[in-house]
């Protein structure tokens, strides 16, 4: 029986923080899989008596078999999301194939009652279908996020993790056990490695045990105790050696999963298609222009000018507390790196003395900033209005100027100043490839505190990987990155 130690943030998943136990992964995946069960019939009974009022006639009654159809209702959505594959372990924690299978259990299921309705001549009222299917599916996508957040918080606590031996070369394989470290909400923990080429003095890395070479790989999964075994790309690992690999890894029912040598690309532009039965990955090009992105501008320009018409009163307040504060300019414009290399003014409230900029060269010194940028925590420049201002980013709001104008989106890569972008080498310029945006990745994921790379990477993976999905799902992130305040100086 495998060790393990588990996490139960106020009884979340059934033990106590701290407490040893000793549950395997198809313990606790039942566990969670069991937990989304109950909540997707929770939600569809809900959703039932939601649209059961509907029915309610002057006395308050409804006929039976609206009765019947609600509590069958619960049912009948367990049933579809099943079907839709909705409880596959491999779905838990991550990405969007859980949220995308619900929606697809909701049409299903909508079909499924228009057809019977039609081949039966029963008499269903629209409005009772029309209130209880979005229902269902709007309250279970709820009810899956908050049981997915609640496993997140597990999992940075160490708990209901799988165990993984690495497979590869020592730089793919650190790079691996960093980004895993990094983002433990993948739920995968890297607890021993196997190197191509292994030399027999490497005996840890990153902290990780190395237990010898490709031919070492099971003897590793046994007194490591693994569930998984990672395979990354390397010409050792050949396909009659990954075959041999995966036949005796199926005696253990121990997961093997291979990482291409694509760095964050993934999701829709990757799929695998059979060609002379080898399994080709293919790479499909990012959607940098076209009709998508021009849906995202029209969006960005809709939204930035719906935001300057609610906020307008923030920004008189703002504008008087800036202009009190020291009786310098309320904005702060500054030349910036847009779309393709063209410069533009970014418009800020200004957050630091009217002169910081000529005061800078003085505070080089203490550049506490990563890679090409300069930042100072407790900058001395900052006004006190202005650390508030920094504090919730509010200073950034005049920026929504600047998405009206098309030079910026809501989301999208950090802008960079010129002297930033001209020490770009080809690699860095990938980021310049769309709009900068007001939000993004970089802040969602800690703003200044992140070393310089991991915000190159973060901005690189935005650009590889845009999605309209992915904008919406950075807005809704944004939020909680600006109540925290974390990397905000």
């Amino acid at each position: 029986m495998r060790e393990r130690i588990a996490v139960r943030p106020g009884g979340s998943l059934g033990i106590a923080v701290g407490e040893r136990a000793t549950p395997s992964v198809m313990t606790w995946t039942g566990r969670y899989l069991r937990q989304a069960m109950f909540i997707d019939g929770g939600a569809a009974l809900l959703a039932g008596l939601l649209a059961l009022r509907s029915r309610l006639d002057s006395r308050g009654h409804v006929p039976p078999a609206y009765v019947v159809l609600t509590i069958m209702l619960p049912i009948a959505w367990i049933a579809c999301v099943a079907l839709a594959r909705g409880y596959e372990g491999r779905l838990i924690g991550a990405g969007a194939d859980e949220f995308r299978r619900i929606i697809n259990a909701g049409i299903a299921l909508t079909a499924a009652v228009a057809i019977v309705s039609y081949a039966t001549s029963a008499q269903l009222a629209r409005g009772y279908v029309v209130i209880a299917m979005p229902c269902v599916v709007a309250l279970d996508l709820v009810a899956r996020y908050w049981l997915r957040k609640r496993l997140h918080k597990v999992r940075a606590q160490g708990g209901c993790m799988r165990r993984a031996v690495a497979v590869g070369h020592p730089k793919d394989v650190e790079s691996l056990i960093n980004e895993l470290r990094r983002e433990p909400y993948h739920g995968l923990s890297v607890v021993a490695v196997c190197l191509a080429g292994n030399g027999e003095s490497d005996t840890n890395l990153q902290g990780v045990p190395v237990h010898g070479g490709l031919e070492d790989v099971m003897p590793a999964v046994r007194q490591s105790d693994a569930d998984t075994v990672a395979v990354l790309a390397c010409s050792e690992m050949n396909g009659v050696e990954l075959r041999k690999l995966a036949w005796e890894l199926e005696k253990t029912d121990t997961d093997l999963c291979l990482a291409p040598a694509l760095l964050d690309v993934a999701g829709p532009r990757t799929s695998i298609r059979s060609a002379a039965g080898l399994p080709l990955l293919y790479m499909d090009h990012p959607d940098l222009t076209g009709a998508r992105q021009a849906v995202k501008s029209l969006f960005d320009r809709l939204a930035a000018a719906s935001a300057l018409l609610l906020l307008a009163p923030l920004f008189i307040a703002v504008a008087i507390a800036v202009k009190l504060g020291d009786s310098g300019p309320i904005l702060f414009r500054q030349v910036r790196v847009g779309l393709n290399g063209r410069p533009f003014h970014v418009c800020k409230f200004r957050t630091m003395v009217a002169d910081a900029e000529k005061q800078r060269a003085l505070l080089e010194a203490r550049n506490e900033g990563n890679g090409l940028l300069f930042k100072i925590k407790g900058d001395p420049r900052i006004t006190k209005v202005g650390f508030l201002l920094r504090r919730f980013s509010l200073d950034e709001l005049p920026q929504l100027i600047n998405v009206l104008l098309g030079q910026m989106s809501l989301v999208g890569p950090r802008p960079a100043l010129p002297e930033e972008a001209a020490k770009y080498g080809e690699y860095m310029r990938r980021r310049l490839a769309v709009r900068p945006g007001i939000t993004g990745l970089w802040q969602v994921s800690g703003r200044s505190d992140l070393p310089w790379e991991e915000a190159v990477r973060l901005d690189l993976r935005y650009v590889e990987n845009w999605s309209f999905a992915l904008d919406l799902q950075i807005l809704w992130k944004t939020w909680s990155a600006v109540t925290h305040g974390h990397g905000a100086y």
